[in-house]
Order: structure tokens, then C-alpha cells, then sequence
């Protein structure tokens, strides 16, 4: 007796038959036919798991966790254009509110709590767009200072040191700028104002100073360095302005030291940029620049287009964008104002402080920034333990954490150090986790160094 009853057929296919399991999916042309929706999900899915765990990267600055709701809220508007300002009016209302906030927080002057045009700034794809514009800004204001006093226009420079960010070395190149770089030495990882007094002259279109460098989260001595241009300026020298470089650092010293004076309080400082994507704590893409005062940016370097419907002032190297990352960043905001970020921020630097406390009692471990600046701590090999920063970082990766191991910058290459960085999603459990990942990693560098000396000399 037959049953004539039959189960759909996907409820009886395995979860990998046909061309899914037995063809690769071509990688360097687009494939001649379809692929179903589900199978080609599962493809590009699997082939991520390649990938590492991006919340045990502790390399990247850049965010890897956020709230579901912002998940949520991102994902629905990830089809709105952010240039599209006329169609999505409630998106550009949101992305002012954020630039006004952003340029409180840094205490930028004139500003209104209730008129929305009283701050000056942009939101852009990270600080990379952000340094670019702040540059465009100098260079511009510089050569109109230059061209009323009848002077020539032909060699600007800007002044910054060898740990900047690959992206002003880009903007150098890009806008015919010479970056006169100020060199670093074991020991000493910031610029120096001794350093910024001899390196500026009249053609300096100003100085770069970093709040939360790259290679061991220092800060740069702000105030220090824009006494020393005033001193100049007083004695007839250069009148040099400053940016600030606090890609990293901007989200956090606000919260855990209030009372550094880096920012607009120090009348030196023209320009500020920021990532919403590092310690802002939205996923990857949204950065702003802010300025002093409308003064600082040149009306030369704002466009106006209708072609989208409404007259729109625009200052972007960059045109369309999702709007999702502004949402992102305005969820932040609203979420944890002021109260929630030092929590956040509080929490980080205790881990940071934490993890430098128990790699500094391992032997031949010495810490050059243990996070009390912002959450990211530096240490490097001394002595001769037969191992190096790049060995550590190699067996780490084996235990699923990712810690970079590289050189330091001009005139210091001979020290090499391991970074850690402490983002929103890395819980103390995992710190300690990694704490004694590093510990297992060393004992079993050193034991392995030993047994091979020893069998060496027998």
C-alpha cells in the first residue's frame, strides 16, 4: 500500500546539497546564472566565519558592539541618503542635533541651545573625511591671510609629529602640503612644544596636536604646545593656529577628565575632529569635524545644490552616504548622555588599568601606557627573554585574541610594543580571560626558550 502523502522537498533537503556544496561560487566574475537568496546568504556567510571575532579584536579603535535597539534602528534606516537632506528631513534634523552636540561637548563659542545653525561642523565617513576637511580649512584660511599681505602662496607646510595617522600623511600628499614631521625617541611617544617652536614658520598652515595617539593612547600636551605658539605670535613670530586630532581621545576625556583643558578653552585651537566610530560607540562610518566659530571656515569651501530639492549647503568630500550611522550616533547620545558615558568610559580605564597592573608583575613585560588617558595600554619586551612582542601577538591569535604587535615611529623603530584597546563589549571576565592568555602565551615562550638551550648545549 503506497502513502501518497510527500513533505515538501525543502524540509527533506540536506542543509548543503547541490551546486551550494559541491561548486565554488565564482569569486572574480559574476556568476552566469542565479543564485536562490537563501543559498547565497549561506555562502557569504560561511565564508565570514574565516574572519576573526571582531569583539576580541583588540586591535581596532573602532566599534564592535552596540545596543540591539541601535542594531534595530540602523538596519531601518540603512536606504535613507544622508545628502538627500530635502527628502529625509528628519535625518538631517537629527544629523544637526548631533554636530551641536558634539560641539558643546568641545566647547566651541556662540553657541545657542536653541538655534540649530549657532554650531559650526559636519558630520563625515569617520575622521579620515573629518582631518581632510579641518586641513582644507587651514590651507585655505592660511593662503587668504597670506594673499591679503601681498606674500606668496607656494609652499605651505603643517606641522605634526612622526605618530599622526596615516590619513594626514594622505592629506599632505593630496593638497600639495609639506608635512614637516616632528620625530619621536625611546622613551617619548607625543610632540613637544620645544619641538612645535623650532618646526613652524610663516608659512605653516598650523600644528597638529593628537588627543589619544594611535601607537600608545597619550595625549599630547594641547595647552603647553598653544602657549608656546602664543609666546611666538607676542615676539612677532609666525601666527600659527592649532586642530586637534581627537579621533580617539574625544569621546573620552570630555567624561574622564573634565577638567583637561584641550579643547575650544584654549583659543589656539581652531578645529577639532572626532570618530562617532571609536569611542562615539557606533559601528564603522560616521566621524564629525567641528570649528571655533563660523570664522574658521572658509565660505570658499561650502557648496550650494538645489538639484535634490531645496537650496543645501554642503562641505563633504564625500557625497552620498547612509544616514544609518547618524542614527546610530544620535541613539548613543540619547541613550547614555553624559551620566551613561562616564559610566561606560569609567569602566573601560578600570579594565585598562586592570590588565597593566597584571602584565606589569610578568618578568621582562615593561608598561609604556597603562589606559588611565584613555582605555588603550601599551607594553613592550625588555631584557632577553628569547621571545619578542611579534611572538606573543602570534600565539595570542592562536587563542582567539587579536593584540598588534608593530615598531614605533620615526627615530624610535627600535622599540616594538603590543597594543591593547578596551571598547564598550569586552567585559571584565574576557580581560581576565586575556590576562591569562598573555601569562600561558609567556610561560610557554620562555619554557620552549629554555628547552631548546638546553638541548643546544648538550
Amino acid at each position: 500500500m503506497s502513502n501518497n502523502f510527500a513533505a515538501p522537498a525543502e524540509t527533506l533537503a540536506p542543509a548543503y546539497t547541490g551546486r551550494l556544496g559541491t561548486d565554488p561560487i565564482p569569486a572574480l566574475r559574476m556568476p552566469k546564472a542565479e543564485t536562490e537568496p537563501e543559498a547565497a546568504y549561506r555562502f557569504i556567510h560561511d565564508e565570514l566565519m574565516l574572519d576573526g571575532s571582531s569583539r576580541l579584536n583588540l586591535a581596532t579603535f573602532v566599534t564592535t558592539w552596540m545596543d540591539p535597539q541601535a542594531d534595530r534602528l540602523m538596519a531601518e534606516t540603512f536606504d535613507k541618503n544622508m545628502i538627500d537632506k530635502d527628502e529625509y528631513p528628519a535625518t538631517a534634523e537629527i544629523e544637526t542635533r548631533c554636530v551641536n552636540m558634539v560641539a558643546a561637548l568641545f566647547n566651541a563659542e556662540g553657541l545657542s541651545e536653541t538655534d540649530p545653525t549657532s554650531a559650526t561642523g559636519v558630520s563625515t565617513v569617520g575622521s579620515s573625511e573629518a582631518v581632510m576637511l579641518a586641513g582644507l580649512a587651514l590651507k585655505w584660511r592660511w593662503r587668504a591671510a597670506r594673499r591679503a599681505a601681498g606674500k606668496d602662496t607656494d609652499r605651505p607646510n603643517l606641522v605634526l609629529g612622526s605618530n599622526v595617522q596615516v590619513v594626514w600623511e594622505k592629506f599632505c600628499r593630496y593638497f600639495d602640503v609639506e608635512p614637516k614631521y616632528l620625530p619621536m625617541e625611546k622613551g617619548r611617544y607625543v610632540i613637544t612644544p620645544e619641538q612645535v617652536r623650532e618646526a613652524v614658520d610663516e608659512n605653516t598652515i598650523g600644528v597638529v596636536a593628537i588627543l589619544g595617539t594611535t601607537f600608545t593612547g597619550e595625549l599630547e600636551p594641547v595647552a603647553e604646545i598653544a602657549a608656546t605658539l602664543d609666546e611666538l605670535a607676542a615676539a612677532g613670530g609666525p601666527d600659527v593656529p592649532m586642530h586637534v586630532d581627537a579621533a580617539s581621545g574625544g569621546f573620552v576625556v570630555p567624561f574622564l577628565h573634565p577638567e583637561l583643558e584641550w579643547d575650544f578653552r584654549i583659543p589656539r585651537v581652531v578645529s577639532i575632529n572626532v570618530s562617532g566610530h571609536k569611542y562615539g560607540m557606533t559601528y564603522p562610518g560616521i566621524g564629525f569635524v567641528v570649528w571655533r566659530s563660523k570664522e574658521h571656515l572658509p565660505e570658499d569651501l561650502v557648496f550650494r545644490v538645489n538639484y535634490l530639492g531645496g537650496d543645501m549647503p554642503t562641505f563633504t568630500l564625500n557625497f552620498s552616504r547612509s544616514g544609518n550611522q547618524v542614527v546610530g550616533q544620535y541613539y548613543n547620545f540619547v541613550r547614555l548622555g553624559v551620566a551613561g558615558y562616564t559610566q561606560i568610559m569609567e569602566s573601560l580605564r578600570d579594565t585598562a588599568l586592570m590588565l597593566s597592573s597584571e602584565i606589569s608583575k610578568i618578568d621582562n613585560m615593561e608598561i609604556i601606557t597603562d589606559g588611565s588617558a584613555i582605555p588603550v595600554l601599551s607594553f613592550e619586551v625588555v631584557g632577553d627573554p628569547g621571545f619578542t612582542v611579534f611572538d606573543i601577538s602570534h600565539e595570542l591569535r592562536a587563542r582567539g585574541f587579536q593584540v598588534p604587535a608593530y615598531t614605533m615611529p620615526a627615530n624610535a623603530e627600535d622599540v616594538a610594543v603590543l597594543r591593547i584597546v578596551l571598547r564598550e563589549g569586552f567585559s571584565r571576565d574576557l580581560a581576565w580571560k586575556l590576562v591569562v592568555a598573555i601569562k600561558d602565551v609567556i610561560g610557554r615562550l620562555r619554557a620552549g626558550n629554555e628547552h631548546a638551550a638546553q638541548a643546544f648545549s648538550h
